[in-house]
């Protein structure tokens, strides 16, 4: 067997270009160098080299540093090798146009300072709208600054909760006492029975209306014990009466009894209002008193307080104004009546108007 020589290493390797082929190649860098100079070099023609080019994408972008010798243009050439140095503008947003200043001559720019950065007393300056950012919407300076999300409200004002007024079966609504018994039972100072009736015409005893004194005015007081011979130690007004004599409005009798379970005549109550509030009396008070037909029927004691209740508005009559009636017992829709009187002479409620209450002035 014949033993072939080795073949030629240089044999495979490539053989250098023509002199043809070189200068092809030389012709066509200089061809497309000569291209991009001169259409990068027009300043006027707008156009911008960083949208050909792949590589000012948002992920390369931030690699470009700037020039501070050219102000917004950047060295773009260390990205071409063999380009011919130019200066690009590598932005990805549209470019504002110049604006122009009087103080510097058309066709020059101070160094470093972009053009959309000269105001001029004519034009504000429009802020440029960048990768990330936008320009800010024009707000009325007179429009309040509401966002969307905000909720405007008003606070509603607070008012004092009053519950209804009880509706009893035997009030009718054009009883002359009805609003009366309303504004006190709605407060439950006054209170009906268990079959829904009030019994508006039922003469009421001291006890009955040491209870309702009580519950009207509730003056702090202190513990009183006070020792009757006719109230027994467990009787259900025995609180309510010593309240009631500590602050005023009752008294007892001299014998140490209290008579709860007796009935209590008109006259009282104005005493004991006149007293529990501590109301002057007038000077004459027998003037006063002239403007009721029963005026001799008032017991001397209680004229003085009479015609103090008189002059303060406390006297409620009924049907008669002028008929005073000092001595019959008093009903529960008269009780009602002079309680609320009272309570609108201390401020605490708002008067009402009525017919029936006696108006009298200082003498």
């Amino acid at each position: 067997m014949t033993n072939l020589p080795p073949g030629n290493p240089r044999s495979s390797q490539r053989n250098p270009l023509d002199f043809d082929e070189f200068i092809g190649v030389i012709v066509a860098f200089l061809t497309i160098g000569s291209i991009l100079f001169w259409a990068l070099s027009r300043k006027e023609s707008g156009w911008n080299f960083a949208q050909w080019i792949p590589s000012l994408s948002p992920s390369v972008a931030p690699s470009i540093q700037p020039n501070p010798q050219v102000g917004l243009d950047n060295n773009f050439n260390n990205l071409l090798p063999g380009i011919p140095k130019v200066q690009v503008t590598p932005t990805l947003e549209p470019q504002l146009p110049a604006i122009p200043n009087p103080d510097i001559s058309e066709g020059t720019i101070k160094p470093g300072i972009p053009p959309a950065e000269i105001p001029t007393p004519e034009k504000p300056v429009v802020p440029a709208v960048g990768v990330v950012g936008i320009i800010p919407p024009l707000v009325d300076s007179n429009t309040p600054n509401i966002s969307p999300q905000t909720e405007v409200s008003t606070p509603a004002a607070k008012l004092p909760t009053i519950p209804p007024p009880k509706t009893f079966t035997d009030v009718p609504n054009q009883f002359w006492a009805r609003n009366f018994i309303d504004v006190l039972s709605s407060r439950k100072i006054v209170e009906g029975f268990g079959d829904y009736s009030f019994r508006p015409n039922q003469p009421i005893n001291r006890a009955e209306f040491a209870a309702i004194v009580n519950r009207a005015f509730k003056k702090e007081i202190g513990q009183t014990k006070l020792n009757f011979n006719d109230i027994p130690a467990n009787y259900w007004a025995t609180g309510a009466i010593n309240d009631a004599i500590a602050t005023g409005f009752m008294r007892g009798f001299p014998d140490q009894s209290f008579k709860p379970e007796q009935k209590i005549p008109r006259v009282q109550v104005l005493v004991a209002l006149v007293s529990g509030l501590n109301l002057k009396t007038p000077a004459a008070p027998e003037k006063v008193l002239n403007i009721y037909k029963d005026a001799k029927d008032i017991p001397k004691y209680a004229i003085p307080k009479v015609a103090a209740a008189t002059i303060d508005g406390l006297v409620v009559n009924y049907p008669d104004k002028a008929n005073l009636a000092p001595n019959r017992e008093i009903t529960r829709a008269e009780a009602t009546a002079m309680i609320h009187q009272a309570l609108v002479k201390m401020g605490r409620l708002q008067p009402i108007k009525s017919e029936n209450i006696v108006q009298a002035t200082k003498p």
